[in-house]
Formats: structure tokens, C-alpha cells, sequence
């Protein structure tokens, strides 16, 4: 039990930490390993609770450099998306199918990561079906896997590219509407358990710890360089869910 909770905060706090350098990344290490511990909803409420948390830490520290006009379709959409991820965890979330289709999609991440196709820096971006699009998708996967950062990461780096604390900001105050929808219709719902609550004050030490880093080396690191090493380890563990889970 003891190495158990071990693995499960040295998991949370490297993924916090990569978050609070590169401004996402939490869900991607974090729901690459927990679902070998637990079954896929039981990953997913307790990386989106904690998500909430680590989001609501680092958009505080980086409050004054949000952009609110920028947000509010993508928002929406996300919100919508939510409630469909919601539906599918909710009924589903205990099938061991959904494992083997988060490896698929964390391999599809990495691939995209290595293959550095970002949004093109300067080019005249879409504010209305763009966002509504991403949004909807990052709402989705992210209320079934918890995973979904990187459409809203393309969206605001495409807004934001020069500005690196602006897309950081933005992102977080995304991943804390988010992460609030699904707290409180699988709160409702009845899907928190009372076990659930040691992983989660455990994690709470654990995200805030690793954020607190994160954002404290945020100026000095690569977060080029910092992405690539999260996505060798997503992509490790990813191989390992599919093989194992």
C-alpha cells in the first residue's frame, strides 16, 4: 500500500511539474500510468480533480496575463464537449476497451509532439469555427480521459505564440472551467467514492508541490525540450497500457 500511494505521487508530481513548465501535460502523464493502478474512470475523476486544483494554482500566479476576450467560444464548446465525455465515462468508464483506445490516442499525442506540426506563428487565425471545433473535441476526450489539452494547446499557441505567459494563463483558466463541469456532474452522479478521497489529498500535496517547481523554472527551461521528454515517457507508457492494461 505504502509503495502503492509512492508511485501514484511520483506519477502526479512529474506530471504537475511538466504542466507548470510547458503549460500542459498533466493528464497526458499522469492518465498514461494511474490506469495500470486503477480502471480508467476511476483515473480519470481523480486526474480531473486534481487537474482543477494544479489549474486553479497556476492561473492564480499567472492571473494578471489572461486574455478574456479570447475565450468565450472555445469555452462553450468545451463546456458542450464536457457533458458528452461525461455521458461516455459515466456508463462506460469501468470497460477495459477504454484502455486500449487512451494508449491509441496518447500514441497519436506523442506523434504529434515529435513531429513538431504546430500552428503556423503569424498566420490569421479563425475565432469562430476553429475554437468551436477544438473546444468541443478538447471538452470531449477531456471528460472521458482527461487528456484533452492538446486542442486547446494549438488553439492558444496559434493566438499566443509570441506571449508564452498569455497561452499558459489562457490554458489554465480552460482546464479549470473544464475540470469544474465534470467534478460537479460526476459529483452529482455519485461516482466519487470514499476511497477516493486518500488518493486525492495525497495528490493535492503532490500537483501543488510539482506546479510550484514547474512554474518556478518556467523562465529557464525549454519547454520545446521539456515536451519532448514527457512525450518519450508518455509514449513508453502508452506502448505498456496497450500491451499490459
Amino acid at each position: 500500500m505504502v509503495l502503492e500511494l509512492a508511485i501514484i505521487f511520483l506519477i502526479l508530481f512529474f506530471g504537475s511539474f511538466v504542466q507548470g513548465v510547458s503549460g500542459f501535460g498533466f493528464g497526458l502523464i499522469a492518465m498514461s500510468f494511474l490506469p495500470l493502478i486503477f480502471t480508467v474512470k476511476e483515473s480519470t475523476l481523480l486526474v480531473v480533480s486534481l487537474a482543477l486544483v494544479l489549474a486553479v494554482s497556476i492561473a492564480i500566479q499567472l492571473f494578471k496575463h489572461i486574455h478574456w476576450p479570447s475565450l468565450g467560444v472555445i469555452l462553450t464548446a468545451a463546456v458542450l464537449g464536457r457533458f458528452g465525455g461525461f455521458l461516455v465515462l459515466h456508463n462506460f468508464g469501468e470497460m477495459d476497451i477504454l484502455k486500449v483506445i487512451l494508449a491509441v490516442f496518447l500514441i497519436g499525442v506523442v506523434i504529434y509532439l515529435f513531429a513538431d506540426i504546430g500552428p503556423e506563428p503569424g498566420k490569421e487565425v479563425n475565432h469562430t469555427w476553429l475554437p468551436a471545433i477544438l473546444g468541443f473535441s478538447g471538452g470531449f476526450v477531456g471528460g472521458v480521459f482527461a487528456v484533452g489539452g492538446p486542442f486547446f494547446v494549438f488553439y492558444f499557441l496559434m493566438l499566443f505564440h509570441n506571449n508564452k505567459y498569455t497561452y499558459s494563463a489562457n490554458l489554465q483558466i480552460t482546464f479549470v472551467v473544464t475540470a469544474v463541469v465534470t467534478v460537479v456532474l460526476h459529483g452529482v452522479s455519485g461516482d466519487f467514492t470514499t476511497e477516493f478521497l486518500g488518493y486525492f489529498l495525497i495528490g493535492i500535496v503532490s500537483v501543488l508541490l510539482g506546479s510550484r517547481l514547474g512554474v518556478l523554472l518556467f523562465a529557464k527551461l525549454s519547454q520545446k525540450n521539456i515536451r519532448k521528454f514527457a512525450g518519450a515517457v508518455v509514449a513508453l507508457a502508452a506502448i505498456n497500457l496497450m500491451l499490459f492494461g
